[in-house]
């Protein structure tokens, strides 16, 4: 048997969740895709707050903030905004189990996706743009993407149900230890920290806030238990993107 790659972890997370090239044989599986998920939060977040940032300064917040989503999308290719709509066309109308698997496994997207993807891009670039416009507003981009993945991870912790015919529900269904989880969350404050240079008040807001966007993926995770009868790769993504809104919206309103 052949051993398993020392950084095969995070090559899977990176494989899976990003559009980064990386080695066939070294990300084969999928073992470490949720386990490693806020790390690609943490590489992602840097690329798109340079992106918004930088923007902003030179022609306006607005921008700032459609070029930073944009980068986003790009680097992910899409995938969780694609599992945002799928997902809002499975849980929105009032259909039974099976009928809503099949509607989300469709490459089509319905009204209920196409309202869901159009109202949370939105909502992410005007918090956005409210934030590249403040003073000390560009840390909660890194918070909300990096609040995204572990959203995401979440799912991966003992106990979460993958719905019938979801491969990728099934493959990562319980490879995400409560302490593990646990140990991201201390990073990602200890992060906040340095972000916002040792401002606490600040750094407590921009905690508050990822607090906020879990609760709301843990919603999305919730009616999708009860709908679905578990989680499924497009649950994980609009987990992700529900979180980040969240999060731009609760940072937005406490700098307001």
């Amino acid at each position: 048997m052949s051993r398993r790659p020392r950084w095969a972890g995070p090559l899977e997370s990176v494989a899976l969740l990003t559009v980064l090239p990386v080695p066939a044989r070294a990300a084969a599986g999928t073992a470490g895709v949720l386990p490693w998920a806020p790390l690609v939060g943490l590489l992602l977040g840097i690329p798109a707050t340079a992106v918004g940032v930088g923007a902003a300064a030179l022609v306006s917040p607005l921008t700032g903030a459609v070029l930073a989503v944009t980068t986003l999308a790009v680097l992910t290719r899409g995938l969780h905004l694609d599992g945002l709509a799928d997902t809002a066309d499975g849980l929105g109308p009032l259909r039974g189990r099976e009928r809503a698997l099949q509607v989300m496994r469709q490459g089509d997207v319905g009204p209920f996706g196409v309202t869901a993807l159009l109202l949370v891009v939105l909502l992410q670039v005007a918090c956005l743009a409210e934030l590249l416009a403040a003073d000390g507003g560009w840390p909660a981009l890194g918070a909300a993407v990096v609040t995204a993945r572990l959203a995401m991870a979440r799912t991966g912790l003992p106990g979460v149900p993958a719905a019938e015919g979801s491969a990728l529900g099934r493959a990562v269904a319980g490879t995400v230890r409560p302490s593990w989880l646990i140990g991201w969350c201390a990073v990602v404050a200890a992060l906040l920290v340095v972000a916002t240079s040792g401002d606490w008040p600040r750094a407590g807001q921009l905690a508050g806030s990822a607090a906020a966007g879990l609760a709301a993926a843990e919603w999305v995770l919730r009616r999708a238990r009860a709908r679905l009868g578990g989680v499924t790769g497009d649950v994980m993504g609009a987990m992700g993107e529900t979180a980040a809104a969240t999060t731009l919206l609760v940072a937005a309103a406490a700098m307001s």
